[in-house]
C-alpha cells in the first residue's frame, strides 16, 4: 500500500511540473548557402518565435603583422530574436571578425566611455 501511495505522488508531482512550451518548438523556415570561396549566408525561424540569422564573408589579408597572423579569415555579422520568459523581446545584433564578437542590443549594458 505504501508503495502505491508513493507512485501516486510521484505522479502527481511529475504532473504539476510546470512544462517547456520551447520544448515542442519546430524549424519552420530554413535557408543556407555556401560558395566555394568560403561565403554564406544562413538563417533559421522557429515555430515559437526565435529568428536567427548570419552571414560570412572570407577575406584575404595579404598585410599580415607576423608569420603567426592567418592569410585569411572570415568577417560575420548577423542577428538572432526570441521572446524573453518575462514577455521582452530581445534582439541581438552582432559582428565578429578578427578583432573578436561584438555584439549590440536593447537589453545590453554599455561599457562607460573613458
Amino acid at each position: 500500500m505504501k508503495f502505491v501511495v508513493a507512485l501516486v505522488a510521484l505522479f502527481a508531482v511529475a504532473l504539476a511540473a510546470p512544462q517547456n512550451p520551447d520544448a515542442s518548438a519546430t524549424i519552420v523556415q530554413q535557408t543556407s548557402d555556401i560558395d566555394p570561396q568560403g561565403n554564406f549566408q544562413n538563417s533559421v525561424q522557429t515555430s515559437n518565435g526565435i529568428q536567427e540569422q548570419a552571414q560570412g564573408n572570407l577575406v584575404d589579408n595579404p598585410a599580415r603583422a607576423s608569420p603567426e597572423d592567418p592569410t585569411a579569415y572570415i568577417t560575420q555579422q548577423g542577428s538572432y530574436s526570441y521572446t524573453a520568459p518575462d514577455g521582452q523581446q530581445i534582439t541581438v545584433d552582432w559582428t565578429a571578425d578578427k578583432e573578436g564578437f561584438h555584439p549590440k542590443g536593447a537589453h545590453l549594458p554599455v561599457a562607460p566611455v573613458a
